[in-house]
């Protein structure tokens, strides 16, 4: 960033204050709503959000409005990002065709060759087979893998679903998982939300998706007390840990 370019950060914080008078190029309201968004501040994104669609989607599915993101996101060609994002609205509002648009989504970031899409869509898919926890831990297994492939740290949603998984299998291994996605995630993100549940500190998960706005579709289906299992094999996997 050259000289005369604001400092974002600051720029966040006077925007939570109400200052809003700062002339933004459109890459600096890229940048701008990126980080409002990992700063967990959605709201604060959709306000730079036109000169970034995908960012726009994602902050709308933050606070749950799958319908206006779906929207957004009908404006874009197919890409495996945007197949990703589709997919997480359909599953939002528990579409029936949800599960069918992840497994295209997976299947296109896998033609692009696009790692960070493999990991959302496999987050995503894992945590539609959380009720038969074999299938999400070889699901999630794929997402594993790119991070491995890459050298790079496993992402911190795709740990706390896969600490979820874990954890309806019984033993240690969902919590040490947990603690990992929790020290990885970003403050007031679903990823710090659901680590925190897979930990049973439910009060700090729901104070942290309360201040980052955080819709509670991000945690359907995350918090029952019992684990059924639904064996469907129990082949060792990378995410098995």
């Amino acid at each position: 960033m050259d000289a005369a370019a604001p400092d974002l950060t600051s720029l966040l914080a006077r925007a939570e204050a109400g200052d809003v008078t700062t002339a933004l190029t459109d890459h600096e309201c890229q940048a701008a709503a990126r980080l409002a968004l990992h700063s967990g501040r959605p709201r604060l994104a959709l306000r730079w959000g036109d000169a970034d669609p995908l960012t726009h989607a994602a902050a709308l599915l933050r606070l749950g409005d799958a319908a206006t993101a779906l929207e957004v996101l009908g404006t874009l060609p197919q890409t495996a990002r945007s197949a990703v994002l589709r997919a997480r609205a359909h599953w939002q509002l528990a579409d029936g065709s949800a599960q069918g648009a992840t497994l295209q989504a997976l299947a296109l970031a896998r033609r692009e060759g696009d790692g960070a899409a493999v990991v959302a869509a496999a987050t995503l898919r894992g945590e539609q087979l959380l009720p038969d926890p074999y299938a999400a831990l070889r699901t999630l297994a794929e997402g594993l893998k790119v991070a491995e492939q890459t050298g790079q740290a496993a992402d911190a949603h795709l740990l706390a679903v896969l600490a979820h998984a874990q954890r309806r299998l019984g033993g240690p291994k969902g919590a040490r998982t947990a603690t990992k996605a929790l020290e990885r995630s970003a403050p007031r993100s679903p990823a710090r939300v659901l680590a925190l549940l897979a930990l049973d500190r439910a009060q700090e998960a729901h104070a942290e998706a309360a201040d980052g706005e955080l819709a509670a579709v991000w945690w359907r289906g995350f918090l029952s007390d019992q684990f059924p299992v639904t064996p469907s094999g129990t082949k060792r996997t990378a995410a098995d840990g």
